[in-house]
């Protein structure tokens, strides 16, 4: 088994995160984050009985029946009461890789240790996580303002031994996974509840998902786009360092490289060329790339900000002999940042259809849908219009729903973020450009079958003779479905 990663005060990074769910790596709390933990459960159980005061969700009920005070012998049921009244997810269930991204990040700022959790609650998550043993999370219910409400409630319930779990690759009853490992419930205490249901664990969830998936696709459409702008018979010049310096944002001068880099050594690149100018699909490619991958940068650096925050309320500071009732659990600061970064995930998957629809447009050399005999074939005429309908499906996910707000809780939460559907939104125009890359890719592959005998630069060569293993040419009209998500797993596998 690998060497568990250590959750500390530190920070973790989106690549820490990226390391562990990809290398099923194992975690553990670190000592000082146990200390952290223990030392603040201790001084709030201290705070309660010298209160002479109401706090929040402590010793009061929750939302709009926060005038509502608990006496100590009911303050557990509470908790686990707000647990199962909470637990409305609906819809689809989220993919259980997020869910185990949520549980690490819930993880990770219970840690922090100002959420007055006990050590043994924070245990049994991390016991579940090393386990594989993943909840069953719900895409809808989360308005992202008094946290991830509804989602985090349904992660909670297998703690008290109900609700589902995914274990062993099977759906099954939560109460009967933790009987076979012998696992009582957790037994909630004052704050507790609070604690697991406050905070922003499913919106970031998806969001790292996210940022993971599009720092390889932001790559992959570099290099898609250089075989692309070859097999179209396109000019080099629009990537050069000097013209590309003259407006020097980072993700441009990114772009312009890589593309270069793709194309060192070229015969087809090399070769003079009869046209002045490329389509702005293949001549913007740095701008328009490379604005995607700025936009990747700044979101991934305020998610990483949020994985590494206290999101749940109140917030308890032993130090200051302070316990303060705020809002660290609306969601605004990463929903605005995740509507924006649907936009140029959707733009990646935009420019990308568009030089998929030049390429099979019989011009430059290439026959008309990229096949021999056009007519009696129809070749890649329709991959393109389903590349376009993926397309169509993405531009409508971005409207933002960040502007939007509906009141809760009889008024008392007034404005909320609604950055959980954000968030899932989010990943489904993630899914929908990895799509149309594929598609690219498929297209420009033909395409340069039908060059032949030129070649492209030694790099794509080689990356064309690994997805030749796997996806053949196409000469005559056939079933292009599989073809199309055999291009999709093989962009999962093959940088």
């Amino acid at each position: 088994m690998n060497t568990p990663y250590l959750i500390t005060p530190e920070t973790m990074s989106i690549t820490d995160i990226a390391d562990i769910i990809h290398h099923h790596r194992t975690i553990a709390l670190s000592p000082e984050s146990e200390r952290l933990i223990t030392e603040c459960r201790t001084y709030l159980d201290k705070a309660i009985e010298r209160a002479g005061r109401p706090l929040y969700g402590i010793t009061t009920g929750f939302g709009s029946l926060c005038d509502i005070s608990i006496g100590a012998d009911d303050l557990s049921t509470l908790q686990e009461n707000l647990v199962k009244s909470h637990s409305c997810g609906c819809g689809d269930t989220v993919e259980p890789e997020i869910v185990k991204i949520m549980m690490l990040n819930k993880i990770k700022s219970l840690a922090l240790g100002k959420s007055g959790v006990q050590l043994s609650t924070v245990t049994r998550l991390v016991e579940m996580f090393n386990d594989d043993m993943i909840p069953v999370v719900y895409q809808l219910g989360s308005l992202g303002a008094s946290g991830d409400l509804a989602p985090l409630a349904n992660m909670s319930l297998p703690l008290l031994c109900l609700g589902e779990v995914i274990w062993h690759g099977k759906r099954m009853i939560a109460a009967e996974a933790l009987a076979a490992k012998g696992w009582q419930p957790v037994r909630l205490v004052s704050k507790e509840g609070l604690a697991l249901l406050n905070g922003t664990q499913f919106m970031s969830a998806h969001a790292v998902w996210a940022i993971i998936q599009l720092r390889q696709l932001s790559a992959l459409a570099d290099k898609i786009g250089a075989l692309s702008l070859d097999v179209f018979d396109g000019r080099i010049e629009p990537f050069g360092d000097e013209v590309n310096m003259a407006r020097p944002h980072p993700g441009q001068l990114a772009t312009a490289r890589a593309v270069r880099h793709y194309l060192e050594g070229s015969p087809m690149m090399a070769a003079p060329k009869k046209h002045v100018q490329d389509p702005y699909s293949f001549r913007c490619m740095p701008q328009v790339h490379g604005a995607m991958k700025d936009a990747l940068q700044f979101v991934s650096s305020v998610i990483e900000t949020e994985v590494n925050s206290v999101t749940d309320n109140p917030t308890i500071f032993p130090e200051d002999d302070l316990i303060v009732s705020a809002g660290n659990f609306h969601g605004e600061p990463i929903a605005l940042p995740m509507d924006y970064l649907a936009l140029a995930a959707a733009e990646l998957g935009n420019i990308s259809e568009r030089r998929t629809y030049r390429l099979i447009s019989g011009v430059r050399g290439l026959p008309s849908f990229l096949v021999a005999n056009p007519g009696l074939n129809s070749g890649f005429m329709i991959p393109q219009y389903a590349a376009a309908s993926i397309v169509n499906q993405s531009k409508g996910l971005c409207w933002p729903t960040s502007c939007d707000s509906i009141p809760s809780s009889q008024g008392q939460e007034d404005h909320v973020s609604m950055g959980a559907n954000s968030a899932t939104k989010l990943c489904r125009i993630v899914a929908n450009t990895r799509r149309v890359l594929a598609i690219e890719l498929l297209n420009a592959m033909q395409a340069l079958d039908l060059r032949r005998p030129a070649r492209t630069s030694p790099i794509l060569e080689q990356w064309y003779t690994d997805y030749r293993n796997e996806v053949p040419y196409i000469e005559n009209d056939t079933v292009m479905s599989p073809l199309i998500e055999a291009t999709v797993e093989f962009l999962k596998t093959n940088q």
